[in-house]
């Protein structure tokens, strides 16, 4: 007997929760189809909230979508190149190490291919044209006859030599913009606007429930009209409402207020909160260190150049 009453009081419980959920569903259905009037109203200063939020939303799905970019190491490397393992078995600098120590091209030719020492190097544009400088270098210096070293191959190892720590700048750049910006506009994203999110749900579920209940009461009171009234008439609504049926609109009411300035305070959390733009800020800090440093580099590089080419055309 008492199993039986566990059950039944299992099925109630059942019943109660499956019942809220059938007159939503069918409160909005009505509302889907234009058969419901008497929609519950949001106030105008919480669908302004609502459009910021999803302006919000949007603008970070945008900009996510490319600057992702920055976490795939070979985002600008050519698709055309063909680099070997050998070719990626050591950095740049390491093998100009190796080939000044190298006596003959034989030796030359070890250095080029000397099995790596660590990880293989970073597939980025960068590093690819300091390792293609590096062989072009190679292939004029055993070529080369006559006195002295080739001006050309000369710089071209220079060059290597700068491209290569352009690409480790570029890499650099790279990881600050991962912890620094993707980090932070992920979590504004996928935490604080799903937040608001959640909590605008909660409100349209509030809604939809205050206005099944209202729609469920009046519902209940419509009465057939008497005496030399029209039989065939519809229904008459009756305005007044049962105590019961009174304080179960009064009680959804309450839950859709207390929803709806909920679901406020955290729509302004999340538009009020500077993070993004302070993460935007790191960004262009990121860019900018990046492109500074590549500027110093290059700097340095362009009158070594520039002096190998002024001597070549003296002495020819």
């Amino acid at each position: 007997m008492d199993n039986f009453k566990a059950f039944g009081a299992g099925l109630s419980s059942l019943g109660a929760q499956i019942t809220p959920f059938a007159s939503r569903t069918f409160q909005y259905t009505k509302e889907q189809l234009g058969q419901s009037d008497d929609k519950t109203e949001l106030p105008p200063d919480y669908i302004d909230l609502e459009k910021r939020v999803d302006a919000l939303k949007q603008a970070h799905q945008k900009m996510l979508s490319v600057t992702t970019q920055y976490s795939h190491e070979s985002y600008d490397y050519p698709p055309n190149i063909k680099e070997t393992f050998q070719d990626l078995g050591r950095t740049v600098s390491e093998k100009v190490n190796l080939l000044g120590t190298a006596t003959t091209p034989a030796e030359a030719q070890a250095a080029l291919t000397a099995p790596p020492s660590a990880k293989p190097q970073p597939k980025t544009f960068n590093h690819a044209i300091a390792r293609a400088s590096l062989a072009s270098s190679q292939t004029l210096h055993q070529q080369h006859t006559g006195a002295g070293e080739d001006p050309l191959a000369t710089a071209l190892e220079k060059y290597a030599l700068a491209m290569e720590r352009v690409g480790e700048s570029r890499l650099s750049q790279d990881a600050q913009i991962q912890s620094r910006f993707l980090a932070g506009w992920n979590t504004t994203l996928n935490t604080n606007i799903m937040f608001a999110t959640r909590a605008r749900k909660n409100v349209e579920k509030s809604r939809l429930n205050l206005d099944a209940i209202k729609s469920s009461a009046k519902g209940m009171t419509w009465k057939l009209p008497s005496g030399g009234q029209d039989p065939t008439a519809p229904p008459q609504q009756q305005h007044e409402l049962s105590p019961e049926a009174q304080e179960e609109i009064e009680k959804a009411e309450d839950e859709f207020v207390t929803q709806t300035e909920e679901a406020v305070s955290v729509m302004k959390n999340v538009l009020d909160t500077p993070e993004p733009l302070r993460n935007l800020a790191e960004l262009i800090a990121a860019q900018m260190e990046y492109h500074k440093k590549s500027y110093e580099i290059l700097s340095e590089l362009a009158p070594l150049v520039e002096n190998l080419q002024v001597e070549q055309e003296v002495s020819s």
